[in-house]
């Protein structure tokens, strides 16, 4: 897929505040840190589309742009990060699971893990929870140039075993480097090859 426009839409506080959805939309999640804006800059060959921090949690609302003219990227605030109140983790809670849950043109949802490190039970946790909920998703293995090949390596497969204890069959995985750009066109392929499908398939969206 060529990226020949991307654009800032909104920011939204509330699922029910996000843009019209009459287009298919591709949301990316993950703990914070996890190089969330990074990735979607580097897979959209865009230096500050998303807005990137040193400080994790940055991302509170739910931001959403504007792709080709014709489908919606999201951005999504992080789970689990231990530094905000406990009343900011909950409401950061209650908006993600709530857009997830009744935004009806969301069509995938990647869930980013970092992949310097072990399997986390928030995110096998968060993995499980898309699951029983019948949310579409894909895994997406970051920072991928952090370490040596061999190390990503098995760390990838630790959370294949880790998952499938209870999944007999694993969604698409991609592992990434936003700097090397790493992993960034096969995951805008599965999007343009899902909108081709959505497309030839007449599938449509209402509010």
């Amino acid at each position: 897929m060529v990226i020949k426009t991307a654009e800032f839409v909104k920011s939204s506080g509330k699922w029910q505040e996000c843009p019209e959805g009459t287009i298919p939309e591709y949301a990316f999640i993950g703990r914070s840190n996890v190089g969330k804006s990074s990735l979607i800059n580097g897979m959209l060959n865009r230096k500050d589309l998303a807005k990137t921090s040193g400080t994790p949690g940055k991302t509170q609302l739910i931001n959403h742009f504007i792709i080709n003219e014709s489908w919606y990227l999201t951005d999504l605030p992080g789970y689990g990060y231990a530094k905000v109140s406990k009343v900011m983790r909950r409401d950061f809670e209650k908006l993600i699971n709530n857009y997830i849950l009744n935004r009806n043109n969301l069509v995938n949802l990647f869930v980013l893990i970092d992949s310097r490190h072990t399997p986390q039970n928030i995110d096998l946790e968060f993995i499980q929870w898309c699951g029983e909920s019948g949310v579409p998703f894909s895994i997406v293995f970051t920072k991928a140039d952090k370490l040596k090949p061999n190390i990503v390596i098995k760390n990838v497969e630790d959370y294949k075993a880790e998952l499938h204890k209870t999944w007999e069959d694993l969604p698409e995985i991609y592992v990434t480097s936003a700097e090397k750009k790493t992993g960034t066109d096969e995951i805008l392929s599965f999007i343009q090859k899902t909108n081709e499908f959505l497309a030839n398939n007449s599938v449509t969206f209402n509010e």
